[in-house]
């Protein structure tokens, strides 16, 4: 039972293969110029390829940039987590600078039960290890420490909480296949200095944000090694995340053992139970319009206390019933009120007015009375739905 544990963390669902193949595209594989020069292979071949895959270990060096059209998130993000009083080495506060700009990341993986990420910033590193029932993080820069004990069964869980690698980005895109989306081999290319194969996957509809998702599969073993999403608004991706450098040997041991820094302040993470708490509810409620079915918060209106869906697939909005109208000009935060201000756009239709706050991928309109609508949408889609809404 423990090694299909440990098998199923990592490999997509046999079951994806079938349900996508209906709506594959079997279009051969052609190397460009300068590509790799792989046998040919349809779509359905490499997804699974992909499921085929074991690998269960692996290091090497992570990149990853996101671009989500926003101002610079770094003012934002301390004024509103500033005086938590968890401490600088606290994962929640740490790896949220990975929600815009570039880093470079340091990966180690030995099954579900181990897992190693660095995070390089000049002379400076943030680690998070994950070692059996124990979760250490370190911030070089304070001298801090975040310590956190789980319980043995939920050793599994908390690996899946670490930051994906592109094959756990590459699973949750693959779960979403269906009448909606297109699914293509798009030629070769040369990923961390291995040969792998480009799988495209695509809306269908009109409306979506989204252009394509990208992901580099190699060729060998059937991991995923890059994700790549874009906008339909062009320009950088919105996420480009991917191994510069990869070997799928065993890390060593000592990859995965920490010793507390000699004079660092140490922060047990007990008391954070309550902020993790507040933020899978926060999931929940949002979670259908970032493409995770199933998902449902109390609170926000819809069935069972969840938002109410509207449209399908790559499409779908989530209208949220706060029950509160929209903030009033100061209300909020400086530091918020100047973000939401950086990129809010004032609409008006039958439904009424209300602000449209954009990013490159997720788009949502609030209206005067306080009603959420949400989606990875385009502006006119939101308007449109909230208009037949009335």
């Amino acid at each position: 039972m423990a090694q299909t544990r440990k098998a199923s963390r990592y490999i997509v669902p046999v079951a994806v293969a079938g349900a996508a193949a209906a709506t594959i595209g079997l279009v051969p594989a052609l190397a460009a110029s300068g590509d790799p020069d792989l046998p040919e292979i349809t779509a359905q071949q490499l997804i699974e390829k992909i499921a085929a895959s074991d690998t269960q270990t692996l290091s090497g060096t992570f990149k990853i940039s996101t671009d989500l059209g926003l101002p610079a998130l770094d003012g934002l993000l301390s004024g509103v987590a500033g005086g938590g009083g968890s401490g600088s080495a606290d994962p929640s506060e740490q790896l949220t600078r990975l929600v815009s700009g570039t880093h470079t990341l340091r990966v180690a993986a030995d099954g579900p039960e181990r897992q190693r990420l660095t995070l390089l910033d000049g002379k400076n590193e943030y680690s998070l290890v994950h070692n059996g029932t124990d979760v250490w993080a370190y911030d070089s820069a304070s001298n801090e420490v975040f310590h956190e004990k789980t319980p043995a069964e939920a050793g599994e869980q908390r690996g899946e909480e670490l930051p994906g690698t592109p094959k756990q980005l590459a699973d949750e895109v693959l779960k979403a296949a269906g009448d909606t989306t297109s699914i293509t081999v798009g030629g070769t290319a040369k990923v961390a200095g291995r040969d792998a194969y480009q799988l495209v996957i695509a809306p269908k509809q009109s409306g979506s944000t989204v252009e394509s998702v990208k992901i580099a599969v190699d060729a060998a073993t059937g991991t995923p090694l890059k994700f790549t999403l874009a906008s339909v608004q062009g320009g950088k991706p919105v996420l480009d995340a991917g191994f510069t450098k990869v070997d799928f040997g065993r890390p060593a041991a000592s990859e995965f053992t920490f010793q507390v820094p000699k004079g660092a302040k140490v922060t047990e993470g007990g008391a954070q139970a309550a902020g993790k708490d507040a933020e899978k509810e926060l999931e929940k409620g949002f979670g259908p319009a970032l493409g995770a079915p199933g998902l449902g918060g109390p609170g926000f209106g819809g069935p069972d206390g969840g938002p109410n869906v509207i449209g399908e697939g790559w499409t779908t909005i989530a209208k949220l019933g706060t029950g509160a109208a929209a903030p009033g000009k100061g209300e909020a935060p400086k530091e918020v009120q100047g973000f939401l201000d950086s990129f809010g756009e004032k609409v008006t239709g039958s439904f009424g007015s209300g602000t449209v706050f954009s990013t490159k991928l997720v788009n949502a309109l609030m209206t005067d009375d306080g009603t959420v609508y949400v989606g990875a949408v385009t502006k006119d889609a939101l308007v449109n739905a909230a208009n037949a809404d009335k």
